[in-house]
């Protein structure tokens, strides 16, 4: 059985190719804000590449936020669009959550005006909800430096931490969240509207 994995929540344009459970193909493309031109033909070469049709993916699993309110709903419209009308699965994670794979770690990621989207997790299950915090708020965990933190750490002057976020899809299978009704899926912004303009 295939599935197709897709991120487009924060810069990178991220797919995974499943069969069985297992990557056999992936991209984690720096794209930000690009992500609506690459998705489509990175999907179909994909797809191409192993031989595939989209009428053989079985399970669509989307990325739900938090992240750009635009970027979010990229990926997340392609799933719903695909999924309601090939009557295929989908599924979801939180962003920070398929950053953070099966780590026990912070993940950390840029919300603007001087704060981050912040989730901790261990072994794939939330530890907290994710949220927002200011950048002093984030900066006050980290100087206790008992537990990683991962994703956009030049926020604090150190260097970036991504790990393969295209493997995440396979390690959180048993975290994937079933969508049972596409039309009611939105994306989980954890700010208002007016934080993104």
């Amino acid at each position: 059985m295939y599935a197709l994995g897709m991120d487009t929540s924060h810069q990178f344009l991220v797919i995974a190719l499943l069969k069985d459970g297992r990557v056999i193909d992936s991209l984690q493309l720096a794209c930000f804000k690009h992500q609506s031109e690459y998705l489509v033909p990175e999907v179909q070469k994909m797809l191409e590449r192993n031989c595939l049709e989209v009428k053989d993916i079985e399970d669509w699993i989307v990325t739900r936020g938090p992240g750009s309110y635009t970027g979010v709903r990229i990926a997340m419209t392609m799933a719903k669009v695909v999924g309601s009308l090939e009557k295929k699965n989908i599924y979801t994670l939180s962003t920070l959550q398929l950053y953070a794979g099966k780590r026990d770690c912070y993940v950390i990621m840029d919300a603007r005006a001087k704060r981050a989207y912040i989730g901790r997790y261990r072994d794939g299950k939330a530890l907290m909800a994710d949220t927002v915090y200011p950048l002093t708020q984030v900066a006050e965990i980290m100087e206790k430096g008992d537990v990683e933190f991962m994703g956009d750490l030049h926020l604090f002057g150190k260097e970036d931490d991504y790990g393969d976020i295209a493997a995440n899809f396979a390690l959180l299978k048993d975290r994937w969240e079933k969508v049972e009704n596409p039309d009611l899926l939105v994306p989980s912004y954890l700010k208002s509207n007016e934080d993104y303009l």
